[in-house]
Order: structure tokens, then C-alpha cells, then sequence
């Protein structure tokens, strides 16, 4: 089927003088998970992982993954002509590495409504070199997808301040002294979160991500956003209208672009925003290309936006604990299989007052597979949970108060030493990072050894960054901040620690073929003392539910890290208990006791 696939895609290439087609993980606003309309690479690869690139030649179809996907890559293209390349790997080329050594003159085509600005500005400079030439205005795939989903219309709701603690028309007023400042006429906007944000407006359109297709234009006196206008009612026309925002077509933005002439100024991220669209844009108008300011203020939560979150958390705190009982309770009894754990724990969210789905699709890992980080259980591939060793789920939510993201190793039987050393470790990587204190001015590249420190000691490591942002009631991924030991220029999360910036902790441990633990809880930056020496800075957790005390060994923790966790756990307990009948008080007792 790939392989029928890629020949009729080769023969549209060779009708159209293509000698590469370029096939990104990207909807027209870039977002990192797209709806399946977007799904192009995994029409043509079988690999569904959230990100990756293929490029496909003549001779050749070539898939690059990072290290999140590797193992789960080279299972799923198995069988199929797609050759894998591991980015970072000794050896192999970055994707503009690998058309630059394409022969001289080679046309290479894309949709350009998929790939960043600056991505396909770069590879025309790159390219010009061997005179290569790029070909943006190719939909290649939508011509041999007969079958393709359509595009999606859910329905458009509004948030009330009693939610997002700032208005819209708050939120717009200070973009506009932004435009002021940088003496720009307009901001053009593609990022759907930062729409959602800006506008206090929520969607369904991508699933598990709160967001609507849309474009959105914010000039000194008006604002527009081009959407469906068949998914805002009534009510939710009438809010924009009040807010003087027009609404219109989804796909008018580019021919809108042609309103603004020689000498107008235009804000933009040539990053965030497709290489069709910057191109309409900048025809005319001079470019002001910086990062959407959105960004910056969407991470820093308001206090309204941190007291909601408290209270999602807790409200998934008990889902997740009432799941970790059923686990214990079923295991050896009854059949559970990795599909079954991830239903089981995905009805009581939905049975969660609030709850407005998942966040992410859950990851139910059970021995082997746990060592693929990303790992998703299909019908296939679903292991049957044996009463040894490790289950691995990592799950979220999406409430009314907020989203959650979090990872629970769970032993389900007798462990080996190997496995409990590695839960210990990485048990002491997430308490450590979580317990940071640290001067003002410090970046997630700074605070990273912490987490990473135990494990490098052992000559261990894990191929992702260590946390990433999480949206408010938006995606669970969001930038400006995260850890990692490293800058990855396309990974925008590097930024200065502000309070309010909640990030995901989340060290691992993957041995191919035999177990992977992870343990993860989102934490909140708090500022802390103020001396001579600066502001300190520190965390403090939101996530609320025990970490199994049945893969603990205490003589593999040091006082230090007993204290935090029995802390943690303490936490837990006084929080959740409240709210838990009389056997399940009992059960999260014994779960969260002091070792």
C-alpha cells in the first residue's frame, strides 16, 4: 500500500518536472498536532508519530524522526520502501543536508501552506548555491489521497473571565501597544493557540488540542479573524462583534493581504507562519519579523489562570489514583492489556466534572514497550499486562480550569534490581528539578543537570527534552519555555524562567527490548526571596497523585530525597483524601506514606 502510494506520488512528480517532494508534520498554522485532513507523512509512511519529515526522490523515500520516535519509527515503515534517518545520529544528514546533495537544478516541490517561512526561505538560499529551484504552490498528496478526511467544524466557544482572568479586549489593547512600539501597521497571526489565546476563544477542530482554524489580523483600530463562519453561533459572532472584530472566510487571509501596500509595516514570525502566506504578505509591505508577542504572554498564567489550574489538577489527581487502585486491584485477577489500562483511565477522566477530554492520546506502555517513549497501543500491537515488571502511562487532560499532562510508572508484579535502580534514578532526576531553587534569569539549559545529573553519573541519558510547556485549556505543548541540556534552534523553549510558566518534569529511563520508566509532574515558576544577591526563583508542583511506593527500594534514596518525597506525597494525601470515600482514604494511605 506505501509502496502504491509513493509510485503514484513519483509518477504526479515526474508529470510535473519534481525531482523531490518535501512532506512535513504541519497543518497551514504549523501546529504540532494537526487534524487528519494534515496527515500526509503518515499517508505515505505508516508512521504516526507526532513529528518527522520525509522527503521523497525518484529513487528514494527517506523519513527523519528524532530520538522520541526512533524505535517506534523503524517498527511502523517495516516492510516499506521509506528509509528511516535518525536526526542527530553519526552519519546522517539533516533533511538540507540531503537535498543539497541532490543533483544541480533539481526541482523541489512542497505545499508551501505546510512549511514555516523561515524554514523555505532558508532552503532557497541554501539550495540557490546548486541552482535549485522550490516549487510552493504543490499539493501533490491531495491529488493522489482520493480518500482524504474533510476539513473539520466544530463548533467555536467563549471563555469567561472567570476562567482566563483577563478579557479579550484587554489581551488586544496590549498587542497593540506592541504595534506601536515596533511601528508596524498589522499583526499577522497563523499559531492557533495564540489565536485561541488572544480571542479567549476555544474549538475542537484538532483533536485533544482546544483550538479552531483560523488566521487572524490585528490592526491599530480592527481586528479580523478568517475562519468557517459556520462554526461560531450566534452568541459567539456577536462577542467578536462587540470586540470590533470582523469575521471572514478561512480562506480570504491571502487575497487580504493585497489591502496593505509599499511602506506599510506588518509584524510576523516568518517562523509561524506558512511560506504561501508570508508570501502574500510581504509582496507589498515591509516585514517586521519577530516573535509572536502572544507567546511570551500566553506562558506567563495570570493568578486566575494558576488557581484554575490548581484545581484541574486536583480534579485529575483523582482520576489518575483511582486509576492506579484499579491497576493494583485488577492485575493477576482479571485481563488487562495495555488498550484497556489506557480505557480504563481515559472513563474517569471523562467521568470527571469539567473534564472536556484528553489532552494528548494516552500512552499505556507495558515492558518493552515502554522503551518507546511515544508509544501508542493499537489493536496490533497491544501487549497483555503480566503481573511483573512495569506499566507505563503517560495521560492528560482538558478541564474547563486547565490542562494536565502526566506520567505514572506502575509496578505491576515483582521487579528486577535492574528496574528498581532505573525507577530510583529517575524518581531523584524529577524530585531534584522539581526542588530547584535558583536565581531570576536562569533558562531551562541551566536547570536541566539537575535531572539529567543522576542519570548522566551512570552513563545513562534519554533522547528528549527533559519538560515543556503546557498550555492553560490549549495544547499541551507550548513554548517559550521547557529544560533540555542543549539548544535545538527549532524548539522554541529556551526562554528566561518568568513566574507563572508551567512546564512538564519529566526524566526517563528506556532500555530497548526490556522496560522504560518515566515520571512526570507539571510544575509552576514562583518567585521566592528577594536578597542582595537577586531574585530567587522556584517550583512548586501542581500535578496531584502518588508515585508507586511498590517500585521504591528506600536504600536507593538518600534522606534528602525521602524528604522530598514523602513531602510529595504528603501533599497528595492532604489534598486528595478530603475528597475520597472511606476505602479509598484507606488505599491512598498506605500509597503516600512516609519511607
Amino acid at each position: 500500500m506505501i509502496a502504491e502510494r509513493l509510485n503514484s506520488l513519483r509518477a504526479l512528480m515526474q508529470r510535473k518536472g519534481v525531482g523531490a517532494y518535501y512532506v512535513p508534520t504541519a497543518d497551514f498554522h504549523l501546529s504540532e498536532y494537526v487534524n487528519p485532513y494534515f496527515k500526509s507523512r503518515q499517508y505515505l509512511t505508516s508512521f504516526t508519530g507526532s513529528a518527522g519529515t520525509l522527503i521523497v526522490t525518484m529513487t528514494e523515500a527517506a523519513l527523519w524522526v528524532d530520538g522520541r520516535y526512533f524505535i517506534q519509527a523503524e517498527e511502523q515503515i517495516k516492510g516499506t520502501p521509506v528509509k528511516l534517518m535518525k536526526m542527530g545520529e553519526e552519519g546522517v544528514p539533516t533533511t538540507m543536508e540531503y537535498l543539497a546533495s541532490l543533483p544541480e537544478g533539481t526541482v523541489i516541490g512542497m505545499d508551501g501552506r505546510t512549511v514555516s517561512a523561515a524554514t523555505a526561505m532558508r532552503m532557497e538560499k541554501t539550495l540557490a548555491a546548486k541552482n535549485m529551484t522550490i516549487e510552493e504552490d504543490m499539493d501533490l498528496v491531495g491529488e493522489i489521497w482520493k480518500d482524504r478526511p474533510a476539513l473539520p467544524s466544530a463548533p467555536v466557544y467563549v471563555l469567561g473571565l472567570d476562567s482566563v482572568g483577563v478579557s479579550a479586549a484587554d489581551k488586544l489593547a496590549d498587542i497593540r501597544r506592541v504595534l506601536d512600539e515596533k511601528d508596524a501597521d498589522a499583526h499577522v497571526l497563523s499559531t492557533l493557540d495564540d489565536i485561541a489565546w488572544l480571542f479567549n476563544l476555544r474549538g475542537g477542530d484538532v483533536e485533544c488540542n482546544p483550538v479552531f482554524l483560523s488566521y487572524a489580523v490585528i490592526e491599530r483600530d480592527a481586528a479580523y479573524i478568517f475562519a468557517d463562519e459556520s462554526k461560531f453561533h450566534a452568541c459567539v459572532q456577536e462577542y467578536l462583534r462587540q470586540l470590533n472584530v470582523t469575521l471572514l472566510p478561512y480562506n480570504d487571509i491571502y487575497s487580504f493581504a493585497a489591502r496593505y501596500d509599499e511602506g506599510d509595516a506588518i509584524l510576523l514570525s516568518s517562523a509561524a507562519v506558512n511560506y504561501a502566506l508570508y508570501e502574500k504578505f510581504s509582496e507589498k509591505a515591509i516585514i517586521v519579523d519577530e516573535v509572536n508577542p502572544e507567546q511570551l504572554k500566553k506562558a506567563i498564567k495570570n493568578p486566575v489562570e494558576i488557581e484554575n489550574m490548581r484545581k484541574a489538577h486536583i480534579k485529575d489527581g483523582l482520576a489518575v489514583t483511582r486509576f492506579m487502585r484499579w491497576v493494583k486491584d485488577t492485575i493477576g485477577k482479571e485481563k488487562m492489556t495495555e488498550l484497556s489500562a489506557a480505557e480504563k483511565i481515559n472513563s474517569l477522566r471523562f467521568a470527571t466534572p469539567g473534564n472536556l477530554g484528553l489532552s494528548f492520546g494516552t500512552i499505556s506502555a507495558y515492558g518493552e514497550h515502554a522503551a518507546l517513549p511515544h508509544y501508542a497501543p493499537t489493536k496490533e500491537s497491544d501487549l497483555t499486562v503480566e503481573p511483573h515488571g512495569f506499566l507505563l502511562v503517560d495521560s492528560g487532560g482538558q478541564y474547563y480550569e486547565g490542562t494536565t499532562d502526566i506520567t505514572r510508572t506502575i509496578a505491576v508484579g515483582p521487579l528486577t534490581e535492574n528496574e528498581k535502580k532505573h525507577f530510583a534514578l529517575v524518581l531523584r532526576s524529577m524530585l531534584r528539578l522539581a526542588n530547584a531553587k535558583f536565581l531570576y534569569g536562569c533558562r531551562g539549559l541551566n536547570l536541566d543537570i539537575l535531572a539529567r545529573g543522576p542519570l548522566w553519573d551512570e552513563g545513562l541519558d534519554y533522547k528528549h527534552g527533559t519538560g515543556h510547556g503546557v498550555g492553560y485549556l490549549l495544547n499541551v505543548h507550548e513554548g517559550p519555555n521547557g529544560f533540555r541540556w542543549k539548544v535545538v534552534p527549532e524548539r522554541v523553549d529556551s526562554c528566561v524562567y518568568e513566574e507563572g510558566m508551567i512546564t512538564s518534569d519529566e526524566p526517563g529511563i528506556y532500555i530497548e527490548g526490556s522496560h522504560g520508566i518515566r515520571t512526570e509532574n507539571l510544575i509552576v515558576c514562583r518567585k521566592g526571596e528577594k536578597n542582595e544577591y537577586g531574585q530567587f526563583m522556584y517550583f512548586e508542583t501542581l500535578t496531584c497523585a502518588p508515585i508507586d511506593l511498590d517500585a521504591i527500594d528506600p536504600d536507593l534514596l538518600n534522606a534528602d530525597e525521602k524528604h522530598m518525597l514523602n513531602e510529595y506525597h504528603r501533599f497528595v494525601y492532604d489534598t486528595l483524601s478530603p475528597l475520597m470515600d472511606a476505602e479509598e482514604r484507606e488505599w491512598l494511605a498506605k500509597y503516600t506514606r512516609a519511607i
